[in-house]
């Protein structure tokens, strides 16, 4: 086979010269999300991370990973890829801050079935800003090309994040006391879980466009969904500095009942109360037009809850006081009482949503 007619890694359709831009291209967002304790630059064989021992007594490193899920397919039907990378980061350092970790740094994962740097340009500018919300750093990534395995234009987000917290102050179940009262803080919309249904009903079932304006949101449904998850990271952190936090509860897939059931001990069950809060009006049309019932909804969506709290009694003022002043929304949601059954529900949800 002479030179002139051979295969080529191009020819089968991976463009190392189109990784070589994406990657020029992505330097100056991850030199953005940044932290002291970084050392080196983007492009090495792995990232370096300085871990200052001097500042824990007993540190203990969280780690977590995971991903954005279909949520990338109303991105790709919009061609809108820059807010998509805050989700992801927003899976990861959440998850992390629930135990009490600050998080350090995240790295990601791109696959796709071409390299076209824009896009992955849009993708990581995404990630370096949830980065840059949690207050931790971009500690690089991979981009892989699938040629045959994915179509030209797919792609798929992953990405694991690291975090410290010390060994005495880690937050869980076992610190969790009867009486402790349950605080929600409000999600910006879907965030990042429920969308194969969320797409099923809305352009599925209802046909909606998702470049039609949408009187109940004031805004298209494709802005609607693509609303980025909010991160709470450090608003979890300057919570842990005011108040005295029992544990956090993400409130990601399986809904409300489901993840802070993770958090409460055999003998507790947190009381919630539906009439506390109203849902974003996304909630409702998904439950109309797709006549979901309220428990498909419940174990499916956050209903406008993304993160919770479970704080000692004499701190509930301080903690809304914290929040508020963080603008994030916040409201007593419950409390926390011994079980009838200790081997019963940990998490009960009563009464209903004023409008809903």
């Amino acid at each position: 086979m002479s030179e002139s007619t051979g295969a080529t890694y191009a020819a089968a359709g991976v463009s190392i010269a189109a990784g070589d831009e994406a990657v020029e291209l992505l330097k100056p967002h991850a030199e953005k999300a940044t932290r002291p304790e970084v050392l080196g630059g983007v492009g090495g064989f792995a990232g370096l991370f300085s871990l200052k021992l001097d500042r824990w007594t007993e540190p203990v490193l969280a780690s977590s990973t995971d991903g954005v899920g279909t949520k990338i397919a109303v991105a790709q039907a919009l061609d809108k890829h820059d807010t998509v990378g805050i989700d992801l980061v927003a899976m990861i350092v959440d998850d992390l801050v629930v135990t009490g970790a600050e998080p350090l740094f995240v790295q990601d994962y791109i696959a796709v079935g071409k390299v076209q740097p824009r896009k992955i340009e849009a993708l990581v500018s995404g990630i370096a800003e949830g980065c840059v919300q949690a207050g931790c750093a971009l500690l690089g990534g991979e981009t892989a090309e699938h040629p045959g395995l994915m179509g030209e234009h797919d792609y798929d987000l992953s990405g694991t994040g690291v975090g410290v917290v010390e060994a005495s102050a880690v937050l869980g179940p076992e610190r969790v006391r009867p009486g402790d009262v349950v605080i929600a803080m409000g999600s910006s919309g879907l965030h990042s879980n429920g969308f194969s249904l969320a797409r099923h009903v809305l352009l599925e079932i209802a046909k909606m466009p998702l470049d039609g304006q949408v009187e109940e949101f004031g805004r298209t449904l494709g802005e609607e969904l693509l609303e980025p998850t909010r991160i709470y990271a450090k608003d979890c952190l300057a919570l842990i500095a005011e108040a005295e936090v029992r544990t956090f509860a993400h409130i990601t897939g399986g809904g409300l009942e489901a993840n802070l059931a993770r958090v409460m001990p055999r003998g507790l069950v947190a009381h919630l109360d539906r009439g506390s809060w109203n849902p974003a009006p996304v909630f409702a049309m998904l439950a109309q037009r797709g006549r979901v019932e309220r428990a498909e909804m419940e174990k499916t969506f956050n209903m406008g809850v993304g993160m919770v709290a479970v704080v000692s009694p004499e701190d509930v003022d301080r903690t809304l006081a914290v929040l508020t002043a963080r603008h994030v929304p916040a409201w007593v949601l419950g409390d926390v009482r011994p079980a009838e059954d200790p081997d019963g529900p940990r998490t009960v949800l009563s009464g209903n949503h004023q409008r809903f």
